[in-house]
């Protein structure tokens, strides 16, 4: 029979909030508390009927809870992940898990020491559109796949408080990047690949400390290229994602995926009329017609953002392998680290 996991949020802002409703509602798992170094925020969970510890220590000290999820700016995730651990809890930390990799490594000792659950808040593996471009190019309709485009787009720069600033881990790449590097990283880990390098660019448009907008070009040992971009100052969005093959394309608009699949069924195109192209001719950026192409509705994939914390209530109670490993967020870490120095040194960086 399994226990009923006990879990505490310590940051009741945005996700903290988030995770405090996934604890009331997820089955396997019940709500003790939470805590914000704001009284403002206390309060607010005590007018939603939940309760508010005093202090960080007191909930720490609460020998009921078993798990603690950490939803603070990043840098302060590895001060308090480390004391929730030494306190005999598991943890959750929200991405990105830290501030470097080298914070990182010490969190996750920590775990190791005192023989407690570590992982990382990566909750969009769960999206149903990555999981839909998953399928996709995994199925081979598309034949091989040489390019995969990731996009989020925005037009309203950097949220305003912490996450504009850089002593507390703002800016996009330690936000939204997070997300689409562990999307990227996680598929082309599946299909058995390595990166081996990175180029990077930012934007400073709407700040001056803070990335507000960043692309990467990725090579991999084998398999696709992939090219991320996150952009807040962009008025006109581009797909969400795109992916080539040699016998198709894919285009996935937004997160409730429409979009299309175009796939080749006839190669032997033959007589093909040229087009006017602006001042000349062209025969090679001729479209094709229905006689050599078809296209295909998008079939999207179901799935469930509780999954994760399924997962982690499944592995506490021994009868699931914990799905966001720690060796998997320290790729991630160091990926994001070459990023920055790509950017820096405006040159590709190679990737061990």
């Amino acid at each position: 029979m399994s226990k009923k996991i006990v879990g505490a949020v310590i940051g009741y802002g945005g996700m903290g909030n988030f995770h405090a409703e996934k604890m009331q509602s997820v089955y396997g798992i019940k709500l003790a508390g939470v805590y914000d170094i704001d009284p403002a925020r206390n309060e607010l969970a005590r007018s939603r009927g939940i309760r508010a510890y005093a202090s960080r220590e007191e909930l720490l000290a609460d020998p009921s809870i078993d798990l603690v999820t950490i939803a603070t700016p990043n840098d302060v995730h590895k001060e308090i992940a480390i004391a929730a651990l030494k306190a005999g809890k598991n943890v959750i930390c929200e991405k990105p898990v830290a501030m470097n990799s080298a914070e990182l490594d010490e969190m996750i000792a920590a775990s190791e020491k005192y023989g407690k659950l570590f992982t990382v808040h990566q909750n969009r593996r769960w999206d149903e559109d990555f999981r839909t471009i998953r399928k996709i190019c995994e199925s081979g309709d598309l034949g091989r796949v040489f390019r995969i485009e990731s996009r989020v787009h925005g037009s309203r720069g950097i949220p305003e408080g912490w996450r504009e600033e850089k002593e507390h881990g703002g800016g996009m790449i330690l936000d939204w990047g997070v997300h689409l590097i562990d999307q990227m990283l996680t598929m082309m880990r599946e299909a058995g690949a390595k990166p081996v390098s990175v180029f990077g660019t930012a934007t400073f448009v709407s700040n001056d400390e803070c990335d507000d907008g960043f692309t990467a070009v990725v090579r991999f040992d084998k398999g696709p290229e992939w090219f991320i971009e996150v952009g807040t100052c962009t008025f006109v969005h581009m797909p969400r994602w795109y992916a080539l093959g040699e016998n198709g394309s894919a285009v996935i608009d937004d997160w409730d995926c429409s979009g299309k699949i175009t796939r080749v069924y006839n190669w032997n195109e033959r007589n093909v009329a040229p087009i006017s192209a602006g001042a000349g001719l062209t025969r090679t950026m001729a479209p094709r017609n229905s006689r050599t192409v078809r296209d295909y509705k998008i079939r999207k994939v179901r799935s469930d953002w509780s999954e994760y914390y399924k997962n982690v209530i499944a592995v506490l109670n021994g009868k699931a392998e914990l799905v966001v490993k720690p060796a998997e967020i320290r790729q991630s870490m160091k990926f994001i680290e070459a990023l920055f120095k790509s950017i820096e040194k405006q040159q590709v960086i190679s990737l061990d």
